[in-house]
C-alpha cells in the first residue's frame, strides 16, 4: 500500500492512496494535519486512517478504519522522484505503446503514444486533440504536460488515451502552418480509426477530447461519417476565427496593462490587417501587410517584415479568420460535453462557451456544459491549489475539470433506467 502525499500552496495537502493488489490506483485521500497527528480519509473506500507521525524514524503509526474493523499499520516515508531529474519517473500502473498511425487522405504518418489501463479490456477510449500551432503530444507549455497530465488521469481510471505529435512535430509528417482547421479533422478521424483497429478498445466508445482549435476539431469530426461516439470540448471556441484571434489580443494588452487608447488603436489596426488577408489575393495580401507591419514599426528592416507578413499569410491562418465554428454543428448527432474555465482569457465562457451550447441545445442535441470557477485556458486551477515541489509551485490539471470528464465518461455506459409498469 501507497499514500503519496504532495504538499499544496496555501497549507493544504493533496493525498492518493494506491493499492495495486487490490487494483486502486490514485484514490483521493483527504488530509488533515494538527501537530503530529495525521488523518486520512478516503471516502471512496469507506476507510481512514488516524496515526502520529514521528519526525526522527520518518513514520507513520496509527490505525486503519474500514467497515468497522481497525487494523493497526505502520508506513514508512520514501521520498517522491525529483520532477528536476533527467529521466526519474515511476514507472504507471498502465501500459504504454509508442505507435504510429496512417493519415490515407493526407498521406501523412503520425507518431504518438497509446496508454492502455491494466486488465483484458475491452476499454473505452479517446483521442486528445490539441490546440492553436504545432505542438508535442504531451501538450507541453514550459513545464506543464496539459495533454500527457490528462492522458495519466484517465488511464489510471479505466480509459485507453492515444494523444500524437502535430504535423511536423516530433516524428509526424506535415506542417500545421499549411493545414487548415478542416484538414486537421482527417488527422482525428485517422487516430479513431486506428484506435477501432486495436483489440483492448470498445469500438463502440471512442470518443474525442479536444482543446482549443482541437475541440472545434472535434465537434467537426463528430458531423462527418464514422463519427466519434462522444466529444468532451475544452475551451472550444464559438466565435468566427477573426473575432477570435481579435479578442485574444485585446485580452493580452490588457493583462499587459496597456492603455485603453492604445488597445483600441491596435485592434482597428489588426482588424484591417485580417480584412486585407481574408479579401485579397495572396501577392497583394503580402505586400500591403508587410507594409503595414513596416509602417507601425519603424525600425524593422524590409526583410523582417516580409518574413512577418508570410507567417500571417499561412493556409491555415486564412482559413482560421473565415472560419465560422456553429456553422455546421446541426451535423453533430453524438453526446457533446462543453467544459470551460471563469478565468480563461483568450476563450472566455460568456462568449465561446455560451456560444457553442446555444447552437447545440438549439438542435435538441444530448449537451452537457459547465463553468468551472478559478479555472484558466490551460485548466489550471487557482495557484493555491498547484503543487508545491521543491520550494516552487507547479501547475495542476484541474482536479475537478478531470474528474468532470471521468464522471461524464463513465456515465455514458450506464444503461438507462427503465420506466416501471
Amino acid at each position: 500500500m501507497t499514500i503519496s502525499v504532495v504538499p499544496l500552496a496555501g497549507g493544504k495537502y493533496f493525498a492518493a492512496l494506491d493499492v495495486p493488489a487490490q487494483k486502486v490506483s490514485r484514490m483521493t485521500a483527504e488530509v488533515t494535519v494538527r501537530g503530529d497527528s495525521v488523518l486520512l480519509r478516503m471516502p471512496k473506500a469507506g476507510s481512514s486512517y488516524a496515526a502520529r507521525l514521528d519526525t526522527v524514524r520518518h513514520e507513520l503509526n496509527g490505525v486503519w478504519s474500514q467497515g468497522g474493523v481497525k487494523s493497526p499499520v505502520l508506513l514508512r516515508y520514501s521520498p517522491m522522484p525529483s520532477v528536476s531529474g533527467s529521466g526519474t519517473r515511476l514507472p504507471p500502473p498502465y501500459r504504454e505503446e509508442e505507435v504510429v498511425f496512417n493519415n490515407p487522405m493526407a498521406r501523412l504518418n503520425f507518431s504518438g503514444t497509446l496508454t492502455v489501463p491494466a486488465g483484458p479490456g475491452p476499454f473505452p477510449a479517446v483521442v486528445l486533440v490539441s490546440d492553436l500551432g504545432p505542438q508535442d503530444r504531451d501538450g507541453t507549455v514550459g513545464e506543464f504536460r496539459f495533454l500527457g497530465s490528462l492522458a495519466d488521469y484517465l488511464t489510471r481510471r479505466g480509459v485507453a488515451v492515444l494523444r500524437y505529435d502535430d504535423r511536423g512535430v516530433g516524428q509526424s509528417g506535415g506542417s500545421t502552418a499549411t493545414a487548415t482547421t478542416e484538414m486537421l479533422v482527417t488527422d482525428v478521424q485517422a487516430a479513431v480509426n486506428y484506435l477501432r483497429s486495436r483489440l483492448e478498445v470498445n469500438i463502440n466508445r471512442i470518443g474525442v477530447v479536444g482543446h482549443g482549435e482541437g475541440a472545434n476539431v472535434a465537434l467537426l469530426a463528430a458531423g462527418q461519417p464514422l463519427p466519434p461516439a462522444f466529444v468532451v470540448a475544452l475551451a472550444g471556441y464559438g466565435l468566427p476565427g477573426e473575432e477570435t484571434l481579435l479578442q485574444q489580443q485585446v485580452a493580452q494588452q490588457r493583462a499587459q496593462k496597456v492603455a485603453p487608447a492604445k488597445v483600441q488603436a491596435a485592434y482597428e489596426r489588426q482588424r484591417t490587417m485580417y480584412d486585407i488577408i481574408r479579401q485579397t489575393n495572396q501577392q497583394q495580401a503580402q505586400a500591403i501587410v508587410s507594409n503595414m507591419l513596416r509602417q507601425d514599426q519603424p525600425g524593422i528592416d524590409p526583410q523582417a517584415a516580409q518574413a512577418a507578413a508570410t507567417k500571417m499569410l499561412t493556409p491555415w491562418q486564412r482559413y482560421f479568420l473565415s472560419f465560422d465554428p456553429v456553422a455546421e454543428l446541426d451535423q453533430v448527432r453524438c453526446p457533446v460535453l462543453l467544459l470551460s474555465g471563469t478565468e480563461d482569457l483568450e476563450a472566455p465562457a460568456d462568449l465561446h462557451l455560451e456560444a457553442l451550447e446555444k447552437e447545440l441545445k438549439s438542435i435538441g442535441r444530448n449537451t452537457t456544459s459547465k463553468r468551472l470557477p478559478g479555472v484558466n485556458h490551460l485548466f489550471q486551477p487557482p495557484k493555491t491549489e498547484w503543487t508545491l515541489m521543491n520550494g516552487e509551485m507547479k501547475p495542476v490539471f484541474s482536479p475537478v475539470a478531470q474528474e468532470t470528464m471521468r464522471a461524464w465518461i463513465a456515465g455514458l455506459s450506464q444503461p438507462a433506467k427503465k420506466k416501471p409498469f
